[in-house]
């Protein structure tokens, strides 16, 4: 099927970042041509006269199937937060995990994500119900030390089993998680490490979110964590570390010598009072990969990319009392052709380019707070203006998902009907 978008400002995210008038043409999965106006015929019009084309944003940290879970656990205190939540995670169903994902996914897609990196268990009910969105997912099953978890059977062989199945789906990347230094050893980190080298498969983990974290592992090993996973060999190329807020310039420039990516998640940081600033200039100026991700829907209530960019580039300048750092072109980075170097992708998706997956976001050129719209205020306005209400149409590898605002795959009413349902069955005991 021939689709084209026609007579679009593309914001392409390019190695030029260039910003053209013009046409997108998709032919089935993937984009063949950018820019230029296309003469041809095609099954699909879409008229974006006035719109902004961009690529679809990429979550590289989140928890999706907590989404039935929001307002919860509020305004708690960091312990008392973790104890609360591990105790509804450890009493949850494949329904109510289903039924999360889509929720989740449902805002990620009317928010304009495309992908998301995903942290949890029971990978296998999410990545079903994922592909009955329509997103694509990058599903890290969690892998901890055996006499810490719930789940039913070695964490690392269900991380391998999971893996196995999935590995040939379509929209479905199976990856490997590691939940934390504070809950895996060093047999279980490094086997972690050795399986995502073996099928080359990304590794997500939550790496230095607290202050507490650092200390209690320094206390026990005589190092910081990201030290220690260096020392045993566990940091690399496909390793996405969220959170990452208290690290040493020595742990940064080790992240770089790896090829580490990060995942900074400022809106959850702020929420839960965990203080630290993940030092977002001095991992550029060290080669770490910066991408963005939310966290889960417990932890920040919200899955908005938008709301994401801003959020980090508003602390990042705070904080430096320096205007001039994440400026609006590396905050739309991060969230694009960052976020597709993060999950091994960047040869397939984060821009609009002739042969890579139709991942597009077509955003409202009518909507106020994005006007005026000018070439020279384009990306600025996306990143300091934009929300997830901008956003009119969403394909992922050519599949449209949402359509002039509608989701197009899923039950929406079904959905939100059961949320509330799950939601007394899981938070009201």
């Amino acid at each position: 099927m021939i689709t084209a978008i026609r007579n679009a400002w593309i914001v392409t995210q390019d190695s030029e970042r260039r910003i053209l008038k013009g046409d997108v043409v998709i032919d089935g999965e993937r984009i063949v041509s950018v820019g230029p106006e296309y003469n041809g015929t095609a099954d699909r019009e879409i008229d974006a006269t006035g719109d902004i084309v961009m690529p679809g944003m990429i979550n590289t940290h989140t928890h999706v199937a907590m989404s039935v879970m929001k307002g919860v656990v509020d305004d708690l205190l960091f312990p008392d937060f973790l104890d609360k939540v591990f105790v509804i995670d450890s009493d949850r169903t494949d329904a109510d995990l289903a039924l999360g994902t889509k929720l989740g996914c449902m805002e990620m897609m009317r928010g304009g994500t495309t992908t998301f990196m995903d942290l949890y268990y029971s990978e296998d009910v999410i990545a079903r119900a994922t592909q009955e969105a329509g997103i694509r997912g990058v599903l890290c099953w969690c892998v901890l030390d055996q006499e810490c978890t719930t789940q039913v059977g070695n964490p690392l062989q269900n991380c391998k089993n999971f893996h196995s199945r999935f590995k040939n789906e379509r929209k479905i990347i199976p990856g490997v998680g590691l939940q934390g230094v504070y809950v895996c050893n060093e047999e279980t980190c490094v086997g972690a490490k050795e399986f995502s080298d073996q099928v080359g498969a990304p590794m997500n983990f939550h790496l230095s979110e607290t202050r507490g974290e650092v200390n209690d592992h320094k206390r026990k090993t005589g190092m910081r964590p990201a030290e220690w996973l260096n020392h045993i060999g566990v940091l690399g190329p496909r390793g996405v570390a969220a959170h990452s807020a208290w690290l040493t310039m020595r742990e940064v420039g080790m992240m770089g010598e790896a090829g580490m990516s990060v995942s900074t998640c400022p809106a959850s940081n702020m929420k839960l009072a965990t203080g630290g600033v993940a030092p977002i200039p001095e991992f550029m100026q060290n080669g770490v990969n910066v991408s963005l991700g939310t966290d889960g829907n417990t932890t920040n209530n919200t899955l908005d990319m938008f709301a994401e960019m801003r959020i980090l580039g508003l602390l990042q300048k705070s904080n430096r009392w320096d205007a001039t750092v994440t400026n609006a072109q590396q905050l739309l980075d991060f969230a694009t052709i960052n976020g597709a170097k993060a999950v091994g992708m960047q040869d397939s998706i984060g821009s609009i380019e002739v042969g890579k997956y139709a991942d597009i976001v077509i955003l409202d050129g009518k909507a106020p707070n994005l006007r005026p719209i000018l070439p020279e205020n384009m990306v600025a306005n996306i990143v300091y203006s934009g929300n997830s209400l901008n956003v009119k149409t969403v394909m992922c590898q050519g599949d449209i998902v949402v359509e002039d605002g509608v989701i197009t795959t899923l039950d929406t009413e079904e959905v939100l009907a059961g949320s509330e349902d799950a939601w007394r069955s899981l938070c009201l005991r």
